[in-house]
């Protein structure tokens, strides 16, 4: 075998290791319980084909059967039964026989998929809540459409890439092993023979598509990512597409990689199911070329049709499972990189501090900037540079800047959502690292520009991740009244309750930095950051809430940016950015 491929193979051996440990305990040991499962559904399968032989010859010849081994056992265990009754007890047993069969492995189908289903739920819960507690630096540094590409379709290979073909050949195995056992007992010769004929078949097709399976394995990992980034850009930006006429040139993207996914998904799929044609055929040639020995030398009809069934029979069971490992393996191959990609995000580390719901980092008296810088790209452009200044609880800061100057930088740091390049943050003299983060940020409540809204009510979107019937609607009025927004709910016809549709589509854009600067205060944190907030408000609108806002804040301590400076009139002291570097100035009087 070329050495590519005995590489591939012990990369899949390790996808399939790797895999098997993010596997919840509880699934591990409902696997492990489909062993005996599968044992009890050979043992049946070999007891079915083992009563063909004695139901054929009771049928073409009841006088021998009554007299054999079988026949008198029956005579002796039910005395004075007749003829007759004995074939009918005889065909009796045999049906029920083989419908006992059927249930038990009926029963094991329905285990297999039962359990590979609801490990991929379980996995697919854990990529999604490992990706959610990543780091911001993580998330900013991946296409979204890799991660929906991954949790969505990738999923899916775990499961009908992985896990179920998995347990398929482990269970027809078992099943193969066992029909070969029974019929070698009936006829050594031509049991083996089918069994290396139909092998050796497989084998060298195995050889002779692996490596189109690999290549379209990669194709399939890839173009479903790439099918989901155009979907998201169309139908994202679709004001745009609308407005430009670019509709052609989205689908003609979409169409390049979904039509490059599907023709990868159907050549593998011909792969695994077009050797059963050939198998099937090549089958009847050698039962027909078995029965043609058996009339040449001379075996009575009485012994050569009963024996015949029972091959035939055998051979009818023997290939499906030989189709079905086969097919399996297929499906393990062409998505063993669809797999590997979701195993990459199940091996993402989880900070154990994200998973602290209770323990908050104390603020009472200052934020610190000492000496931060920050770039993207370790010393290479240096956004912000050597930055220094102190924040103590309860002021009104402003930043200010034009585009490009740093302004969102230094908010993200201050969030504790990046860290600094160099220097340190300090939240009462504490530094803030990788591991206090989280907790930094529980004291904060962040007003973004671009407010993202669920197809939800309004007041899910304000009360946002709180359950509906946890939501405090006392206090809900009161930021509502503080946010500007009383008015305008209460000419909606549904009130709080108003569905807002996607991004809350419904809205203008004004009302959307409201329902924004509500949710941020329902969080009711010490800190409150506010990126743009205001910039799709009206002037009066604006200045009344900056006004209620003061009013009521008590030990909020506020940090705003603001493109107008009318905006930060209310500042007690305000900082200008100009190419990552700051000067301050000591009131708004000042600045202007």
């Amino acid at each position: 075998m070329p050495k590519l491929q005995i590489k591939n193979q012990k990369k899949l051996f390790t996808t399939l290791i790797s895999l098997w440990g993010h596997i919840p305990g509880r699934r591990q040991k409902q696997f492990l319980l489909l062993i005996p499962l599968a044992v009890l559904s050979s043992f049946c399968e070999v007891i079915s084909i083992g009563l063909v032989l004695p139901f054929l010859s009771a049928i073409t010849n009841p006088q021998q059967f009554i007299h054999s081994g079988v026949g008198i056992f029956i005579a002796e265990l039910i005395p004075g039964i007749s003829e007759e009754d004995v074939i009918i007890l005889v065909t009796m047993i045999f049906c029920l026989a083989a419908l006992f069969s059927g249930l038990i492995r009926l029963s094991l189908l329905w285990a297999t998929t039962s359990i590979s289903h609801a490990t991929g739920a379980d996995l697919s819960n854990d990529i999604y809540r490992k990706t959610l507690y990543q780091p911001y630096s993580v998330h900013i540094s991946r296409n979204s459409s890799e991660i929906i590409s991954a949790i969505s379709n990738k999923t899916n290979a775990i499961i009908n890439n992985a896990l179920y073909p998995i347990l398929a050949i482990s269970s027809s195995s078992i099943l193969l092993v066992a029909i070969l056992v029974a019929l070698i007992s009936i006829n050594p010769e031509v049991a083996c023979g089918l069994f290396f004929g139909f092998g050796l078949i497989y084998v060298v097709i195995i050889r002779a598509t692996y490596r189109k399976l690999r290549i379209n394995s990669e194709a399939i990992a890839k173009e479903s990512t790439r099918v989901i980034k155009a979907l998201q850009e169309g139908l994202g930006g679709i004001r745009d597409v609308l407005i430009d006429g670019s509709q052609e040139l989205y689908c003609k993207i979409y169409k390049q990689s979904d039509l490059a996914f599907r023709k990868a998904q159907g050549s593998n799929q011909f792969v695994a199911a077009s050797p059963r044609f050939f198998i099937e055929a090549l089958g009847m040639v050698l039962i027909a070329i078995f029965a043609y020995f058996v009339a040449r030398n001379s075996f009575s009809s009485d012994i050569a049709i009963p024996l015949l069934g029972t091959l035939a029979v055998g051979a009818v069971r023997l290939l499906p499972l030989l189709q079905q490992i086969f097919a399996s393996w297929t499906n393990l191959v062409s998505g063993q990189s669809s797999v590997n990609d979701a195993l990459a995000l199940l091996e993402q580390p989880l900070n154990p501090n994200f998973l602290n719901k209770t323990q908050t980092l104390d603020f009472n008296r200052t934020i610190e900037f000492e000496s931060v810088s920050f770039a993207h790209h370790q010393g290479k452009g240096f956004i912000l540079k050597n930055i220094s200044l102190r924040i103590n609880k309860g002021e009104v800061i402003g930043f200010m800047g034009p585009s490009g100057s740093g302004k969102s930088t230094i908010l993200d740091i201050a969030m504790g959502l990046i860290l600094p390049s160099k220097g340190v943050l300090k939240i009462d003299g504490e530094a803030i690292s990788k591991s206090n983060s989280f907790n930094w940020q529980k004291n904060i409540a962040h007003v973004p520009q671009n407010i993202f809204l669920s197809d939800v009510s309004i007041a899910e979107n304000i009360a946002f991740g709180i359950p509906i019937n946890l939501i405090d609607f006392s206090r809900m009025c009161e930021v509502v009244e503080l946010a500007q927004m009383t008015e305008v709910i209460d000419s909606l016809p549904k009130g709080y309750e108003t569905q807002i549709g996607e991004r809350g589509i419904l809205l203008s854009g004004g009302q959307r930095q409201r329902v924004g600067i509500a949710r941020a205060l329902y969080k009711d944190s010490k800190v409150l950051i506010l990126d743009e907030a205001t910039s799709a408000l009206d002037s009066k609108t604006e200045n009344d809430f900056m006004a209620a806002l003061i009013r009521s804040k008590k030990d909020i301590t506020i940090i705003m940016v603001a493109h107008r400076l009318s905006t930060l009139k209310v500042c007690d002291r305000i900082y200008e950015l100009i190419d990552g570097e700051i000067k301050s100035f000591e009131s708004y009087n000042k600045l202007l």
